[in-house]
């Protein structure tokens, strides 16, 4: 932090709908001002998600130019009317307003409109990995009405909405299986969860481990044409699935969706599982952080889907 305000920032944002490395650009913007029930953080950490390259492709779509990173730690530097739980200085992590305003976490400072104190223990950095995966995976659970003795198969335990809903069902006493790679297949089992391969005998070999159906499934894996074989495996009910990417084909299948659901945001659970993670009951992996400036690169690997872990830029 500084004691002097700049009078404008650096912020990737994207004037036209399209794909990501075609229509981002690094400019320079105004600091925005931060409206009732909103503040505005001195960004230290961001961290990127699908969701913003679903945001360049028109998801959701608003009003012009807009910014991406959703997932944002940093420091408050002032208040909108009607704030009255934290102060001028104090270490927050939630989410960027990416709807509200012209730029969002990605910048130098960011709007928020959901925020949790950052727990004592809790790096930064790891701060801003954490908003979107759990409250997309706390949601997606809770709509599965998850309980304690459940079997339930969290389809996708890499990508890191699944590596957290593992955690969080677990969490609740249920007993979960995983389809993950090598890549967290160790870190799934430390957890608890049983884990297999993805590919050619998956569906025989989750009804092994579940001895049969499992009661609920989750699918968090990248949109690849699994949703059937996930129908096979739940014995042909589709109101056991949920799936946060395939929505097309789940509308095609009765499958549910993220949102058919209509759920009610959970942002309210952030600062809870920012404490578990502070007391290393709760992680979500980090690939790499990497400076603002070198933005380019991180966009690249996150498109990639190689990037084994939460990718975070550091203005």
């Amino acid at each position: 932090m500084t004691d002097t305000k700049p009078s404008d920032m650096r912020s990737i944002r994207f004037h036209d709908y399209g794909e990501p490395e075609d229509v981002l650009v690094l400019e320079r913007v105004t600091i925005p001002e931060p409206g009732q029930n909103r503040i505005l953080v001195r960004v230290h950490a961001c961290g990127l998600n699908p969701a913003d390259w679903a945001l360049c492709r028109g998801l959701f779509p608003g009003k012009m130019p807009r910014g991406i990173g959703l997932d944002v730690a940093g420091f408050v530097d002032s208040v909108g009317e009607g704030v009255t739980n934290v102060r001028i200085g104090d270490a927050v992590l939630g989410n960027a307003d990416f709807a509200g305003y012209a730029s969002a976490g990605a910048s130098d400072f960011a709007v928020l409109n959901h925020w949790a104190p950052v727990p004592e223990g809790l790096d930064m950095i790891h701060a801003a990995s954490l908003t979107l995966v759990v409250e997309t995976a706390f949601r997606s659970i809770e709509s599965l009405r998850v309980e304690k003795g459940h079997t339930v198969l969290v389809h996708g335990g890499g990508t890191m909405v699944g590596f957290a809903a593992v955690q969080i069902a677990l969490i609740r006493g249920a007993k979960v299986i995983t389809t993950a790679g090598e890549t967290f297949g160790e870190r799934l089992r430390g957890f608890g969860a049983k884990v297999t391969r993805y590919g050619e005998g998956m569906i025989q070999r989750v009804r092994d481990i579940a001895q049969g159906s499992p009661d609920l499934i989750l699918d968090a894996a990248p949109a690849n044409g699994g949703l059937p074989d996930l129908l096979e495996i739940a014995g042909g009910d589709p109101r056991r699935i949920l799936t946060i990417s395939d929505f097309s084909a789940a509308d095609e299948m009765g499958i549910r969706h993220s949102f058919s659901e209509n759920a009610p945001q959970r942002y309210d659970v952030i600062g809870e599982f920012a404490k578990l993670a502070a007391v290393g009951e709760f992680s979500i992996p980090l690939a790499l952080a990497l400076p603002l400036a070198s933005w380019k690169e991180a966009m690249d690997l996150s498109l990639s889907g190689h990037a084994h872990g939460k990718i975070v830029l550091q203005p």
